[in-house]
C-alpha cells in the first residue's frame, strides 16, 4: 500500500508538472487504459457521460487544458485509501477541487474521478 510521504510526493510532482504546463510529466502518471470523469468533459468535449477513456484521448484534452494563460494548482492536502488518493488542490479560479485516483499495480492512475466544489468556474 502508497505511504502518505510517497502519495505526497507524487502529488507535488503532479502539480509541479501541471504548473510548469509539461504534458509529458504529467502523462506519467497515468496507465495507458486510464478513464478520467470531470465535470468539464461534459462541457468541454460534449461527452454526456463525463469520460475520457485512454492515455492517447485523455493527452488531447490535457492538451487544451494547458492552453489556459493562468492555470494554475495548489495542492492542499493528499488522501489515501486503498490503492488509491485523493489529490486536494485549489485552481486558479478558486475552485477547490478533489481528484479522486484509483491506481494500478504501477502506481498509476487508472480511474480518476475530477470532483469540483460547486459552484466551479468553467474554464475560458
Amino acid at each position: 500500500m502508497l505511504e502518505l510521504q510517497q502519495a505526497r510526493k507524487m502529488a507535488e510532482h503532479w502539480c509541479d508538472a501541471w504548473n510548469r504546463r509539461d504534458l509529458d510529466a504529467i502523462m506519467q502518471h497515468y496507465s495507458d487504459d486510464v478513464a478520467l470523469n470531470s465535470p468539464f468533459v461534459v462541457e468541454s468535449l460534449g461527452n454526456a457521460d463525463g469520460w475520457v477513456r485512454g492515455k492517447d484521448n485523455l493527452r488531447s484534452y490535457f492538451t487544451a487544458g494547458l492552453k489556459k494563460p493562468d492555470l494554475h494548482f495548489e495542492l492542499v492536502d493528499v488522501l489515501l485509501g486503498v490503492h488509491a488518493v485523493t489529490i486536494l488542490y485549489r485552481r486558479e479560479t478558486g475552485s477547490l477541487v478533489a481528484d479522486v485516483i484509483e491506481l494500478d499495480s504501477s502506481r498509476r492512475g487508472s480511474r480518476i474521478h475530477a470532483c469540483y466544489a460547486m459552484p466551479y468556474s468553467a474554464p475560458a
